[in-house]
């Protein structure tokens, strides 16, 4: 017995319940093992004691990250830790010091400590709320019920549906729980959002014949219905066999709790990146402390340790990259906004980064690659073919085109889909002499009135209901019937009003036994072209109504028919189904008046006679046709080296056809695989398969997952994306999951980190470029912030070094500078547009670190050079302080630099003040110098193109140089808060000689690198490097599919991955 997986403490004893193959057992023996009456059902005191036993009919809530949590996950991290512990040093040392320095040390607090609070509060509010998927599955379920109990029906609240319940279903109820089906009434049910099924699937009460049950699909499982989908048409009578946890959505939520969230590259390497400056930061400030404790002769006040310690803080402070998380965020933040204005939302902001580095695209069949709209798309008479405009928007016959080679071929695997295979001409009857003109030509558009007449059998002898304007919101129906509909409407048909003239007076209901279904009616002359008599309408499968056919209507034209040709008709129908097209055949036929009374109960047998007798009038071709927008979208995707696999829960045929059409399947990867066939591999099977197919068909939720973390272990960085509740697994287990906007369902998009909003798989495309324009930038922000905080700490280092008295760096200005710069420069290259070309190169390769050797190397000679322009411009200055430092300071003819850097003396402040303006604005001028090469990571900015691309850039230099001027001039500002005294104009021309200094020389770097390129090195880092690079891939150590313990009854037998 299965069992219900509710808040229950015995709710654990559901794992050791024995789940059973239900679909394989007849109904008596599902009756049997469930302990339920067929007539009756369950007592009341059964039910009650089942639901106190078992728990209630709902899914378990996963527990959800705290506040405290989720602003842990923020701080924790070795660059937080340090600027924490300089925080509570500087708290210390205002504590204890007076006068100016007492105030700049508490600034100094408040800036790191907000630092820290700023970049915690982005965090969490861009994280994801992955938590979320539960609740969006608990949405999808049903809230009440129709059970037979104690032999009567009654309402109840789902949840209290158990295992043994005998339930009716009716047309548009939702499922409670999965159901064995015992009594069936032309049932079918919705079940895309679960197994990627497009079409509803007609349901049985037979047991199946499998001699591996587990092998048999969830969409062939005909005699099951499951919870959370939707009952289409008809009525029937089932058995609960399972709910909860126990049902296949329960199985999804299952898996969708036990995937754990995964950090992007950027995210770890960022930490890699952290780790290291943290070591280097330690060890700098050990190294400041030791030169400055023994190395500095007179220390003001005899606290020579104490200042040490000051000094080597400032080091650390310096060269601690503040900005870079706020940089990072504001390089995702800006992605995600530019995405968004082309439909692409990014619920998490990391997650911009990994489109970049995708190589594999998973991709979902059912209104991801396709529209999810069953279409007519070929209409085939004796004579022709009239390819259907599936994009129609106006109602003109002209939506209809006669064009004979359409279809007219029977699709091979591997056909390209742009190949034009040689014609197959119609076969006809030779009395058709006027075929190829009637009645229009190759390339002309029939009438309105042909149209009409030949496609009333789909109009009458159908209940389906268009929703506004032709449109999908709020049809009715089938979707294979409303599919000729809408073809009808849109070729101007006003499928109402024929239906009000020409009610149908008695049917033979569709039954999934017999294929078709029939209507009559009384004739209308001009469309039927006949006076007397019923007119019949059968519309059904093709194979059923050919053979019931003695004749066919000449040309497509009802009022003249011949003598049928039953092998045109057959081979058309072979044809269109090779291309994935389901087909049916518009049959009539004309019987006396008095053939059936109104309202007589009409079987199959009134269609299924001992001699053929009907009229084919021509076969409808439908399909869930493919984006058009798609195709195009795969060869970029091709041509930037991403190989895009179709994964879905349709049958082979029907997935390769799309998928040659698509131009995923070709001559490299002809075949498809199916889900059943997956599971009787291992875990070392499947890593060489997903690297064979391209088309997965029949997949269960379990095959996606596995696929996924097959081409994981591969070294392939995947992205999933899908629409319905049986991918939101894979959508999480994937590195990147894109759900759909419009036609997804909640699941989808809370499981997923990306949602299309206009469902259109080209945005992917745009999104993969944007996401590699990302790495770019963060490799444009590193090469920006790492120099400047490196020259900033290395500064204070070499200064005292080469000789200075004191510290050439303030803490105030340090914070400032990292800080400032990095939000301005350093924004400018976060915002870079994608450079020329970079959709044509491959994705980036795995392992490969955001630091390789030659951004390394950059990063080497931006430090050097800064470091150099600005100790150097220091001591230059210092040099001229007797004729022009210090005009203001009192002192006599003896006077010289070293007594006016003495900290005894009164001069000291106003010319400590005017070096750190001079070092402060060399450093900031420098880097200004250092971005603007940094925008391009090749080509040279000594170039027209530095004044276009990007219109942040020249705007961050303006709001940098009026800063600098105002803390440089500004009182108080200047000598208060930074420690700054005016600089004059020798200090401003060695900064502006500097700066072009520190452009030229980070030129030259590129032009070096040019040359190497051109002669064959490798400047890309395209090759792996054993120092710099994690290369290696490991596959994952556990199994990829779940234990069977998490496994439904009615998804897979427990002998399966054993």
């Amino acid at each position: 017995m299965g069992a219900c997986g509710g808040d229950k403490k015995d709710a654990n004893k559901t794992a050791q319940v024995q789940q059973e193959s239900w679909h394989v057992m007849d109904c008596e023996s599902v009756a049997a093992k469930m302990e339920t009456d067929m007539a009756k059902g369950l007592t009341a005191a059964e039910a009650a004691a089942r639901l106190e036993k078992y728990g209630p009919n709902k899914l378990t809530e996963a527990r959800k990250a705290t506040m405290l949590e989720r602003i842990w996950r923020q701080v924790n991290n070795v660059l937080v830790l340090i600027l924490a512990i300089v925080a509570v040093v500087s708290c210390v040392k205002g504590g204890t010091s007076e006068g100016e320095e007492r105030v700049t040390s508490f600034i100094e607090v408040a800036l790191i400590v907000g630092v820290i609070i700023l970049n915690t509060w982005i965090g969490i509010r861009q994280e994801g709320s992955a938590e979320k998927s539960a609740d969006a599955l608990k949405a999808m379920l049903s809230s009440d019920a129709t059970v037979i109990r104690d032999g009567t029906r009654q309402g109840i609240p789902a949840e209290n549906v158990v295992v043994g319940d005998l339930v009716v279903l009716g047309t548009g109820d939702r499922i409670p729980a999965d159901i064995r089906l015992v009594k069936v009434s032309n049932l079918a049910s919705q079940e895309a959002a679960l197994t990627g099924e497009s079409l509803p699937v007609e349901k049985k009460s037979d047991k199946i014949e499998a001699s591996n049950p587990s092998s048999v699909p969830l969409g062939d499982r005909k005699n099951m219905a499951f919870s959370a989908t939707l009952v289409s048409q008809g009525e029937a009578i089932g058995i609960v066999v399972a709910c909860g946890d126990d049902t296949e959505i329960g199985e999804i939520n299952s898996l969708v709790s036990q995937v754990e969230s995964k950090k992007t590259a950027v995210l770890v390497q960022i930490d890699i990146v952290s780790k290291w400056i943290a070591i280097f930061v330690v060890c700098t400030a050990i190294v400041t402390f030791l030169v400055y404790y023994f190395h500095v002769p007179g220390v003001r006040n005899g606290h020579k340790a104490l200042e040490g310690v000051s000094t080597a803080l400032v080091t650390s402070v310096a060269m601690i990259p503040e900005g870079l998380a706020a940089i990072v965020t504001l390089t995702y933040a800006y992605a995600v906004s530019n995405m968004a204005k082309h439909n692409a939302i990014v619920r998490v902001l990391p997650a911009v980064e990994t489109l970049g580095s995708v190589t594999v695209i998973c991709s979902d069949k059912t209104g991801t690659l396709t529209k999810n709209e069953m279409t007519l798309t070929c209409f085939v008479t004796s004579n022709a073919r009239y390819k259907f405009n599936t994009d129609a928007t106006e109602r003109t016959p002209s939506n209809f085109v006669r064009e004979d080679s359409f279809m007219a071929h029977t699709r091979k695997k591997g056909e390209v889909p742009d190949a034009k295979p040689e014609e197959v001409k119609p076969e006809v009857n030779e009395s058709s002499g006027d075929a190829a003109t009637s009645p229009v030509s190759d390339g002309e558009s029939p009438s309105f009135e042909f149209l009409r007449s030949a496609l009333a059998g789909g109009i009458v002898c159908s209940n389906a209901m268009l929703g506004t304007d032709g449109g999908r919101d709020g049809e009715i129906g089938n979707p294979t019937e409303i599919a000729i509909v809408r073809a009808a409407y849109f070729s101007n048909a006003d499928y109402v009003k024929m239906r009000e003239e020409q009610p149908v007076i008695n049917q033979v209901p569709f039954s999934s036994e017999y294929k078709f279904m029939a209507t009559l009616s009384n004739p209308i002359p001009e469309l039927d072209k006949i006076e007397d008599g019923v007119v019949v309408h059968v519309k059904g499968a093709p194979d059923r109504l050919i053979a019931m056919a003695s004749h066919q209507a000449k040309n497509g034209d009802v009022g003249e028919s011949e003598p049928i040709n039953r092998d045109y008709w057959l081979d058309a129908a072979h044809n269109l189904s090779s291309h994935g097209l389901r087909c049916l055949a518009l049959c009539r036929a004309v019987v006396p008046a008095d053939a059936a009374k109104p309202g007589e109960n009409l079987g199959p047998e009134f269609v299924q006679r001992d001699e053929p007798w009907l009229t084919i009038v021509g076969i409808c071709a439908i399909v869930d046709p493919p984006r058009p927008e798609c195709v195009q979208a795969i060869k970029e995707a091709h041509g930037a080296g991403v190989t895009v696999k179709m994964i879905t829960g349709d049958h082979r045929a029907t997935a390769l056809a799309i998928g040659d059409q698509l131009g995923i399947v070709d001559a490299e990867h002809p075949d498809a695989i199916t889900g059943p066939e997956l599971d009787d591999q291992s875990d070392e099977e499947l890593r060489k398969t997903v690297l064979t197919y391209n088309v997965f068909a029949r997949a269960s939720p379990e095959n996606k997952i596995r696929i996924v973390k097959a081409l994981q272990a591969e070294g392939q960085v995947s992205s999933m994306t899908g629409d319905g509740v049986n991918d939101a697994p894979a959508l999480k287990a994937a590195d990147m999951g894109v759900a759909m906007g419009k036609e997804g369902t909640d699941v989808a998009r809370e499981a997923a980190e990306m949602i299309l909003a206009d469902d259109n798989f080209a945005t992917i495309v745009r999104a993969v470029k944007e996401g590699r324009a990302v790495w770019d930038n963060l490799r444009k922000v590193l090469l920006f912030n790492t120099p400047v905080n490196n020259a900033q700490g290395m500064t204070v280092l070499f200064g005292i070094i080469c000789g200075l008295e004191f510290s050439p760096l303030s803490p105030i200005q340090v914070l400032y500078c990292n800080l400032i710069c990095a939000v301005t420069l350093g924004f400018v290259l976060a915002v870079e547009v994608p450079e020329k070309g970079i959709m044509s190169l491959p994705p980036r390769r795995v392992g490969k670190r955001l630091i390789g050797r030659f951004l390394l190397l950059r990063i080497a000679i931006g430090t050097v050079t800064l470091v150099a322009t600005t100790v150097g411009s220091v001591f230059i200055m210092r040099g001229f302080t007797s004729d022009y430092l210090i005009d203001d300071c009192p002192r006599n003819d003896s006077a010289d630099a070293e007594t006016l850097f003495d900290e005894s003396s009164d001069c000291f402040s106003s010319a400590a003040g005017q070096l750190r303006s001079q070092a402060s604005n060399t450093l900031t001028f420098g880097a200004i110098s250092i971005m603007l090469s940094a925008r391009f990571a090749y080509n040279s900015s000594l170039h027209p193109r530095i004044f276009r691309g990007n219109k942040y850039a020249w705007y961050s230099v303006a709001i940098v140089v009026v800063l600098q001027i105002m803390i440089t001039y500004i009182p108080g500002l200047n000598d208060v808060v930074f420690g700054m005294k005016p600089q004059n104009g020798i200090g401003w021309g060695f900064t502006i000689l500097f700066m072009i200094v520190d452009f030229l020389v980070m030129e030259a770097e590129k032009a070096i690198r040019r040359h190497l390129k051109g002669e064959g090195y490798d400047t890309d880092d395209t090759q792996p490097d054993p120092y710099l690079d994690d290369d290696h891939v490991n596959a994952p150590e556990e199994p990829y599919a779940p234990p069977d313990s998490v496994r439904s009854a009615t998804m897979h037998s427990n002998t399966v991955h054993h």
